[in-house]
């Protein structure tokens, strides 16, 4: 397939995941959890351990990996200067990549999440993620650019396949190397091989991020590759951050969780559009700025940030599998709603090794390396 046939659809259907997320955060009363700090116990797992190729693999119902290797067409859309909006992003791809050819409105759905920082007991830096959400075709992709730093991140394909529909734009998504370009523009959380990990979460608040300055402008899941494509650290990620207008897709209020290798863990908050770091190694949907946005968000989320302080409150150290039961005592069938958390990922920042649990089945894990 010739390249620019290959941007052309990469770059609609980039459109198509800008508004990705984890989850609809209704703030429903929550069943109480029972998460004893003692209870840290490694069950025994069934692993696989995923070998990839630039073919699309089924790992079960739902759940897909690839490998990209080459050049993914980003640094082109930075130099152009990124999009300030969903339709601006619309009207690049009609007008540089696909010929006129109305995509429509292609919006998704808002989001809520649960991340934690911490150190193994071998000294390795360990970042935990859950992603929320109702089931959906979710893909691991891992990505080798021609310009930029390993990475493996996870993208939620429904805001691909069900927004792009049928005609042309459907007929290129039945190809691997049409998808898995979209794919690697839509991240909705990830770690590089340098060792940063970043995660977007939602916040419930109907203020909305859309910087105007004369910066180059980003969306929210298009700074998330930026982050795993060019920063090495919390530090990098930050002063890349400060050099773009975010505007956040769908006029949805989010806040990212950055963590790397040193131990250092913030979280990226917007407020009055005025970008706010707060040192934490716990992030979910609620404000933790100080000042008078401080707190807002559903109180399920405030539930599950405490529940994951005490665990690492009660624990200097926690292991892969201490990671992932503390990311089983906030997933989704503790508290009795609608959704699944999706899927759950344990980054090693220092190794570049990824486990990941599908769909709250924490006894079989897919492990995936950075090679």
């Amino acid at each position: 397939m010739k390249k620019k046939a290959w941007f052309a659809c990469c770059s609609l259907l980039l459109l198509l995941c800008i508004a990705a997320g984890c989850g609809r955060t209704a703030d429903r009363q929550a069943s109480q959890i029972a998460a004893s700090s003692d209870s840290f116990i490694a069950e025994q797992e069934q692993n696989d351990d995923v070998s990839l190729t630039s073919q699309i693999i089924r790992l079960e119902d739902g759940f897909f990996a690839v490998r990209y290797d080459g050049d993914d067409g980003f640094d082109a859309f930075l130099s152009q200067g990124g999009a300030a909006s969903d339709s601006e992003v619309v009207d690049y791809l009609a007008n540089n990549m696909l010929s006129g050819l109305n995509v429509g409105d292609l919006l998704g759905d808002i989001f809520g999440c649960s991340t934690l920082s911490v150190q193994s007991p071998e000294g390795d830096r360990l970042f935990g993620r859950n992603f929320d959400w109702e089931n959906c075709e979710a893909m691991v992709v891992a990505a080798y650019p021609e310009n930029g730093y390993a990475s493996l991140s996870t993208v939620n394909m429904d805001f691909i396949s069900q927004g792009a529909g049928g005609g042309a734009v459907g007929l290129a998504l039945q190809m691997d190397e049409v998808k898995t370009l979209a794919a690697l523009y839509a991240p909705l959380d990830g770690v590089n091989e340098a060792g940063l990990a970043v995660s977007v979460n939602m916040i419930q608040d109907s203020a909305a991020i859309a910087q105007d300055t004369d910066k180059p402008d980003i969306t929210t899941t298009t700074a998330i590759r930026l982050l795993l494509n060019q920063a090495a650290n919390v530090e990098e990620a930050l002063e890349l951050l400060r050099q773009y207008d975010l505007h956040a897709s769908m006029g949805m209020m989010i806040h990212f969780a950055l963590a790397d290798s040193t131990g250092r863990s913030v979280a990226v908050e917007y407020v009055n559009n005025e970008m706010v770091v707060i040192e934490t190694p716990v992030l979910t949907n609620f404000y933790l700025a100080e000042g008078e946005k401080q707190g807002i968000g559903t109180q399920q989320s405030h539930e599950r940030y405490n529940i994951l302080t005490r665990r690492l409150n009660a624990s200097e150290t926690m292991d892969m599998q201490n990671v992932r039961d503390a990311l089983d005592s906030v997933s989704k069938d503790n508290f009795g709603e609608f959704e699944s958390t999706e899927w759950s990922a344990v980054f090693n920042q220092s190794t570049g090794e990824a486990r990941y649990y599908h769909r709250e089945n924490y006894q079989k894990s897919y492990t995936f390396r950075l090679k």
